[in-house]
């Protein structure tokens, strides 16, 4: 389990092909990986994966062919930068907001522009993920924990301060540029436990079952 708040920004030293996966090496720059141990799971860029190697500040994972089907993992190079958070500790302050390091799909970055000292961004995410964000709710974004400005037709809006531009890869981004998305856990659970499950997740059914007023 993770919070969306990350610790340092990475960098790839090297992918391995291993039979149909690879095995990648992170080079953890300023993260502090003296109390990480091998099994340990690191998320990067929101991907939750588990430490097979430790060599300094250098930590190599086995990403499976499934993993590189479905995130933004298999387009990364040696020298791309990568978000990098530990898991969270039992007693640790929840900075953000619960994330279980899944990526649930895609999303592609569609518009940015300056805003005061920050930036906002357009997102576009599949059609099935949709009914899953909400204004003012929560997004894990590249393994960001975000706050959702606006939802449009097509994905939603974010708004990005200076310390977030500055301390994560959201600084490199630009037009066309793929994201691993993660929705709230909370609204994906309260959805399978209504009756009729989307089918009746509406606002009339959130007031009848104590989640609105």
């Amino acid at each position: 389990m993770f919070t969306g708040i990350i610790a340092a920004v990475g960098r790839i030293a090297s992918l391995q092909p291993q039979g149909g996966d690879i095995r990648l090496l992170i080079d953890t720059v300023k993260l502090d990986i003296s109390d990480v141990k091998l099994g340990d799971s690191i998320a990067v860029n929101g991907v939750c994966l588990t430490v097979v190697t430790i060599e300094g500040q250098t930590l190599a994972f086995d990403v499976s062919k499934e993993t590189l089907q479905r995130t933004s993992l298999a387009s990364v190079s040696a020298g791309s930068s990568v978000n990098l958070e530990k898991a969270l500790a039992v007693g640790e302050r929840l900075g953000g907001h619960f994330v279980s390091g899944h990526v649930d799909g895609l999303g592609k970055v569609t518009r940015l522009q300056p805003s005061a000292r920050s930036w906002q961004f357009h997102i576009e995410m599949p059609a099935p993920l949709r009914r899953y964000v909400a204004e003012k709710g929560s997004i894990c974004v590249d393994g960001v924990s975000l706050t959702v400005n606006a939802v449009t037709d097509t994905g939603f809006e974010i708004n990005i301060i200076p310390h977030t531009m500055q301390e994560t890869i959201i600084r490199d981004y630009s037009i066309g540029q793929s994201v691993n998305l993660e929705v709230d856990l909370i609204a994906r659970y309260l959805e399978r436990l209504l009756p009729g499950n989307a089918a009746g997740l509406s606002y009339e059914t959130l007031v009848k079952h104590g989640f609105a007023s």
